[in-house]
């Protein structure tokens, strides 16, 4: 029986989601050869494309649908992550909403040991990506890939939200990721000529057909060879058949904080001990693989309306705020409530025929957890563990947004829309009783992150310049570099990591 051909390309670019996108546009820019391998299916499922198709992706053909381990700071509930499997990744399954992250963010980066990546380097970062509808200016780019553009027919029940929040005393925003973060305001979005926008339509479609390009779908990645130390290729599962793909130059994984962490530990680069103990010999031992996992949090505060609320004509995540909890004194807001003119229950239980959400979200958790392997079988789910409200401050902020909250949706602004409070409830109002909601419905805001942490100490998995310790040729770029996650939605940072990483390889 003949040997499968291995392919060769300069670059294997594992995962076509939100940096790795980026990464195979840049490369292929610089005149290399790339082969980007991606376990999901190409990117065809009209509700991808659909501004409004976003929840009928949720559980679907293109969602890993990721369990979470029984979280036993959260009544030991389970919690359902949606991450992307599919062209774009994360960024063809999510929310749409661009937000950048608070300067402070980067910075204490970089004041940890991530060199090259305080707020005023990486800002240069997220202008290049861009393609502003507002046009260049300090804050924002034009002609980049990624077009980013305003709400514009906004929704009556989304305006009440900001109206709301200023006659409780908030000032309003125009833009989240300009001068002011604080406050409240409609989001700038991921969506050109009524479609999303993901990394993978915006940055690689548009060369699809590119003589360097290699583009293999439906492969699940298995382990990355290494030889003499150094990462020379991928192996990766398709149609029954293992297969190789062999990199000239470097292997980076770009498959997310859940995949990436996963394909390292089945490599044999992670804790030893632990490895072993699902069979897997150690090939450098790498105690931070898997660990400093978190998300932010997202709880509902949910109302029956009186009447079914007319469609939106956008992400149906319109609107939003930005605040500081009773629990920090930091320059940074540390909350983040978002508006959703459906009822969106975030554990998954019951919700009213007709409705709306005021959805409580800490953005600044302290708590963390882990992932680790199963199994040694590369088809195996991990175990992912993130611990959740394990720090008393993310119980208190948490309870703080959705006091806020609450206080929000009382207000007049919402007075044509509101039937009765569905979640907490009327019987629902001591802070210990808010705790126990808290506790009972904390769900995901979509935002995992740091399982293969960037920075100089002992946890480490890569270097500022995104190189695995101990192994030559071999980077991560995506979100689980991230050594704490930024003040905001996680696709525009990990669209600047992926920025940042062509940066450094070409660099190289």
């Amino acid at each position: 029986m003949a040997e499968n051909p291995i392919h060769r390309s300069d670059y294997v670019v594992v995962g076509a989601g939100s940096a790795g996108s980026v990464v195979v546009r840049r490369l292929l820019d610089a005149g290399h050869t790339v082969h980007v391998i991606e376990a999901g299916s190409v990117d065809t499922d009209p509700n991808i494309h659909s501004p409004q198709g976003w929840p009928l992706l949720l559980t679907g053909a293109n969602d890993w649908a990721v369990m979470t381990t029984p979280q036993r700071h959260a009544h030991n509930r389970s919690l359902y992550w949606p991450r992307g499997r599919v062209l774009g990744g994360s960024s063809s399954l999510n929310g749409m909403i661009y937000i950048r992250g608070h300067k402070n963010d980067y910075d204490s980066w970089a004041a940890n040991g991530a060199e090259g990546w305080s707020w005023n380097e990486v800002l240069p970062l997220f202008k290049k990506s861009e393609d502003h509808e507002d046009g260049a200016n300090d804050f924002h780019g034009k002609g980049g890939p990624l077009h980013v553009e305003r709400i514009a027919r906004r929704h009556p029940a989304a305006q009440a939200f900001v109206d709301a929040a200023k006659a409780l005393g908030h000032t309003e925003t125009e833009d989240f990721n300009g001068i002011q973060m604080t406050g409240v305001g409609f989001n700038h979005t991921t969506t050109k000529d009524g479609k999303r926008a993901s990394a993978w339509q915006s940055f690689v479609a548009p060369v699809l057909n590119h003589p360097n390009l290699t583009v293999t779908t439906d492969a699940l990645v298995s382990r990355i060879v290494v030889d003499g130390g150094r990462a020379t290729g991928v192996e990766y599962h398709r149609d029954g058949e293992v297969l190789r793909a062999d990199a000239g130059a470097e292997v980076i994984i770009s498959a997310g904080a859940i995949g990436s962490p996963k394909i390292l530990l089945l490599s044999g680069i992670g804790p030893a001990a632990q490895l072993r103990s699902v069979g897997i010999d150690s090939v450098v031992d790498l105690p931070g693989v898997g660990e400093n996992l978190h998300d932010h949090l997202l709880a509902g505060n949910i109302y029956e309306a009186q009447e079914p609320l007319v469609a939106g004509r956008h992400n149906l995540l319109e609107s939003q705020l930005y605040a500081h909890s009773n629990q920090t004194d930091e320059e940074a807001p540390d909350l983040q409530p978002l508006f959703l003119h459906l009822p969106y229950p975030t554990d998954g239980g019951a919700a009213p025929e007709h409705g709306y959400t005021i959805a409580p979200g800490i953005v600044r958790p302290r708590s963390r957890g882990t992932l680790r392997l199963s199994s040694a079988d590369p088809a195996a789910a991990p175990l992912v563990d993130p611990n959740i409200l394990a720090d008393e401050y993310d119980v208190k902020a948490l309870v703080d947004a959705i006091v806020l909250c609450r206080e929000i949706g009382q207000q007049e602004a919402f007075a044509p829309f509101r039937k009765s409070e569905f979640t907490p409830g009327p019987g629902v109002q001591s802070r210990d009783q808010l705790r126990e909601f808290a506790r009972q419905v904390a769900g995901t805001y979509h935002h995992q992150v740091g399982t293969c942490k960037m920075g100089v100490d002992d946890l480490s998995v890569v270097d500022p310049q995104l190189r695995v310790r101990g192994i030559e040729g071999l980077r991560v770029a995506d979100a689980s570099i991230i050594p704490s996650v930024p003040s905001g939605n996680t696709n525009a940072p990990s669209i600047m990591i992926g920025e940042k990483a062509a940066e450094l390889i070409l660099g190289a």
